[in-house]
């Protein structure tokens, strides 16, 4: 007696689960099987793809919700971003004048593509008058990592004279060790062709404070003897920045300018009575959003 059910109990034990393999669900995990149930949406996960076959970098669009990207922003060409940019906005001032300088662009595009809307400009209170406005109009196309082509126009405001229109076409980026280069070609209504270079660089000797030298000189290749331009190296200006960054957004700076014009151009100034060099002190606030 005690052999038969020491047989049926041994029997029991391995039957059993064989015999229970058939009640599973197929969609729980066999390490689950016997514990709380799973909630009534459960699915087990997918299949791997088959050897060979592309995998996805991004999460499927639920249809009418935003795009994912597994929690993160998508990053294509078709996603719009957007920057306003007052890179100087200053108040110089010297002997002879005290000037209020603007110097900013506003952009809106994807990756490769952007629009871009700049603006120059000086008001000088002791005479109480706009000097000349610079606006351009650019279609800005990415040609590699933190370099662009710019195409486009720009409208002088010029004072007393006749205002001037320009196709531009010009290069702007980030050279080896972080120089902001800005080179721009001009040809005017008048068929005049100039060119303007603009170099500057930061070094951060804090995680806010910072010394920013800058460079620009403009090239004319024909005289424009109305608006005391002659053809050569028409000038060049050349400044250095200090500036504290309460943040990223926001950067009061104190600096030094140096302004000076040679050549024809410097003969044509004279000429007119006009200073060839001058040197400023200035104080202004770099922002963005």
């Amino acid at each position: 007696m005690r052999k038969t059910l020491a047989l049926l109990l041994l029997s029991a034990a391995f039957i059993s689960p064989a015999a229970y393999a058939d009640e599973r669900n197929p969609e729980i995990p066999h390490h689950h099987q016997g514990k709380e149930p799973l909630p009534d949406d459960y699915h087990s996960p997918a299949a791997p793809p088959p050897e060979g076959a592309k995998v996805r970098k991004y999460a499927l669009d639920e249809p009418g919700l935003t795009a994912k990207n597994f929690g993160k922003t998508v990053v294509h060409d078709n996603k719009l971003f957007w920057q306003v940019l007052g890179d100087r906005l200053e108040y110089r001032t010297n002997e002879d004048n005290d000037i209020l300088l603007w110097d900013g662009d506003a952009w809106i595009g994807g990756d490769y593509n952007k629009l871009y809307l700049e603006s120059e400009g000086e008001y000088n209170f002791r005479s109480d008058e706009l000097e000349t406005i610079s606006t351009e109009l650019f279609w800005n196309r990415a040609i590699r990592p933190f370099w662009d082509t710019q195409l486009g126009v720009r409208h002088d405001f010029v004072p007393d004279e006749d205002d001037r229109t320009f196709l531009a076409a010009g290069v702007q980026g980030m050279s080896p060790y972080t120089f902001e280069v800005d080179a721009t070609a001009y040809l005017s209504d008048e068929g005049k062709a100039s060119a303007v270079l603009e170099v500057e660089r930061s070094w951060y000797f804090t995680q806010r404070l910072a010394i920013q030298p800058r460079f620009e000189t403009e090239l004319a290749a024909n005289d424009a003897k109305d608006y005391n331009i002659g053809s050569g190296i028409t000038g060049f200006e050349t400044g250095l920045r200090a500036r504290y960054e309460f943040s990223r957004k926001f950067a009061p700076y104190v600096g030094v300018s140096w302004e000076q014009n040679v050549g024809e151009t410097a003969d044509l100034i004279e000429e007119d009575g006009g200073d060839t060099s001058n040197t400023y002190f200035l104080t202004g606030v770099k922002f963005w959003f």
